[in-house]
């Protein structure tokens, strides 16, 4: 028997957990910077040492972090169902934890590609500097979707989306566009189940959604226990 489809959209709660910090500040900053000084265009072409620099501490940062309950629990997931994760997170703990269908909406710190030729994509670890170049004789930047960038892989998502059986929402506000708006492509009679604290969504707008106001280290680990022992009982 084909086994259901569950699709899982993923934020910055999920990874906050594991020492990340989020996306913003209450201030609106990012680590001191002014998100369009780091995570545009326009900052890079403005002051590419400091937005390399800004990438280098994050992926720095993210080698001394592991993936936490959230992450893991995901794994036991695809023993019993068809599994997608899409994930605005740029962080590689899905991978770590052992997840194997990913799909990043945002890009990858992991990664980085050509200014010359965005189709040269690298798997990347260390710091990137002035003068890294790709074999065209471009300059290296992360391969991170930056603000007033296309997002490549959201037609990618919503083909994912639309085969849904099973949602689920962990650690995400629904605010950011168009990620948010994946919500809206999964079939009506799919089962939705937005883990988070502070969850966004009301209730009554949806069919079939269950919230659970809890982290992703505690929230998710029970709605993977329900779902597997839907499959057994």
């Amino acid at each position: 028997m084909e086994k259901k489809k569950i699709v899982i959209l993923t934020g910055a709660g999920i990874s906050a957990e594991s020492g990340i910090k989020t996306f913003r500040d209450a201030d609106g900053l990012w680590e001191g910077h002014d998100v369009m000084e780091v995570a545009s265009p326009v900052g890079f072409k403005k002051n590419p040492a400091l937005v390399l620099d800004f990438y280098n501490q994050r992926r720095k940062q993210l080698k001394e972090v592991v993936p936490n309950q959230g992450h893991i629990s995901l794994v036991a997931l695809e023993t019993q169902y068809n599994v997608t994760i899409i994930t605005q997170n740029v962080d590689d703990l899905h991978e770590r934890a052992g997840s194997s269908h990913i799909i990043h909406l945002h890009g990858e710190l992991t990664k980085v590609r050509s200014t010359l030729a965005p189709y040269k994509v690298y798997h990347h670890t260390e710091d990137i500097t002035l003068g890294d170049l790709c074999e065209k004789g471009g300059q290296l930047r992360p391969h991170i979707v930056w603000f007033g960038e296309q997002v490549p892989m959201i037609e990618t998502a919503i083909s994912e989306c639309v085969q849904a059986d099973i949602l689920l929402i962990i650690g995400t506000s629904m605010q950011v566009y168009p990620a948010a708006s994946l919500i809206d492509f999964v079939p009506q009679h799919t089962d939705i189940y937005f883990i988070d604290p502070k969850p966004a969504l009301p209730q009554k707008s949806y069919q079939n959604l269950t919230v659970v106001a809890e982290n992703a280290s505690t929230g998710v680990p029970k709605v993977v226990q329900s779902l597997l022992e839907k499959m057994t009982n």
